[in-house]
């Protein structure tokens, strides 16, 4: 009997940003490692409670600091929140968890933001971001995770993407000098193919957190980052040959494989600024199922003359967390998204960003088809 499980995504806003008690205050960046050690704050004591009322077998979490030890960091989350019943809610446990740096907030030499100053980090960091390792990545799971087969694209350079974006001054010129756009990387934080193995199956998480489209000025580089970001999944699941990660291994995902696109990608079809066409390049994309769009009573409820509202993921009124799974080798069995109603109980889980997070967790329940991934193509 072939089984299912249930993969989630949830962009939870642990970053340091989120725990300044001052709007002017200076962000902390070792805020997240101390609530986390404590096991007593309540927005992370909610965003556990919500994660053990969904009960993913899979589970992405953007905006989770990067901290390197994982005694202080993902550990300290399973141990201290996870592990411990949250609002009557039954602990949840993940056997394996996969984190790695991240390009947000680590300094770069150059003047990525145009301003005249190579300032090192915020706009000049290789990722936006104020201190090494904000708004990162943490993959969870109940199913061995094949560490050695993990690829990563953190340092892939954007030139080197197929056609890329332009982004050019009013006046046409480039906006940036040949130097800094051949330094550039592509990717906001990084992109992550993370194998699992399920039994005899073999299922590839891509994870990626692409930069939002906006926060930047005429010339859009953020939006052209953003669009480029989602089409970097489009390349590699495409197998685009001449794509190379950061262990140096040439090439995509070849045909035949599972594979769950998932992240906050900033980018909706029908509500925001993203550029036109830059989350469809993957709702479209052949080899993905996206015919399937998780829904919920509070998204509906929170935009009631909105016809798109019930399958909001941010409570700014747009979709942008997803849950993308391959035709081959996956059926959609079912999905959601983590909006309570206002009469639920649970309501108060969502009431705001500081109460858990400014987006839901999105997930999709996933029946793996078809025979162990190698009998059909190799490994």
């Amino acid at each position: 009997m072939s089984p299912s499980i249930k993969v989630a995504t949830f962009n939870v806003s642990m970053e340091a940003d989120n725990y300044r008690t001052e709007p002017e205050a200076v962000a902390d960046p070792r805020a997240l490692q101390r609530h986390l050690a404590s096991g007593r704050h309540p927005q992370i004591r909610n965003i556990a409670e919500i994660i053990q009322r969904v009960r993913p077998d899979i589970l992405l979490l953007n905006e989770f600091d990067y901290i390197a030890d994982p005694k202080r960091g993902v550990l300290a989350f399973q141990r201290h929140y996870l592990q411990q019943g949250q609002g009557g809610a039954a602990p949840i446990h993940f056997p394996y968890h996969y984190l790695a740096p991240v390009n947000s907030g680590v300094p770069s030499p150059y003047d990525f933001d145009g301003d005249g100053v190579a300032s090192g980090t915020g706009g000049d960091a290789w990722g936006f971001g104020r201190y090494p390792g904000q708004y990162g990545m943490v993959l969870l799971s109940r199913f061995p995770i094949l560490q050695e087969q993990v690829r990563t694209f953190a340092k892939f350079p954007w030139h080197r993407l197929a056609a890329p974006q332009k982004i050019t001054r009013a006046d046409g010129r480039d906006f940036y000098d040949a130097s800094t756009w051949r330094a550039l990387r592509l990717s906001s934080k990084s992109h992550w193919d993370v194998p699992v193995q399920i039994g005899e199956h073999r299922l590839h998480l891509l994870a990626a957190h692409p930069t939002p489209p906006v926060f930047d000025g005429p010339e859009g580089r953020n939006g052209a980052r953003n669009f480029d970001e989602i089409r970097l999944w489009a390349e590699y699941i495409d197998n685009a040959p001449y794509l190379v990660d950061d262990q140096d291994r040439q090439g995509g995902l070849p045909p035949n494989r599972r594979f769950v696109i998932l992240g906050d990608y900033n980018a909706s079809a029908t509500e925001g600024r993203s550029r036109p066409g830059a989350i469809e390049q993957l709702l479209h994309h052949s080899r993905i199922n996206a015919k399937w769009v998780p829904i919920s009573q509070g998204g509906a409820a929170h935009s009631p003359d909105n016809p798109h509202g019930a399958s909001h993921t941010a409570s700014w009124r747009a979709r942008v967390d997803y849950v993308l799974p391959s035709r081959w080798g996956l059926e959609v069995r079912d999905g959601g998204v983590f909006w309570p109603a206002p009469d639920s109980p649970l309501h108060p889980l969502v009431v705001n960003r500081r109460a858990s997070s400014d987006h839901r967790l999105v997930w999709q329940t996933l029946k793996l088809t078809h025979g162990p991934e190698g009998n059909e193509s190799g490994t």
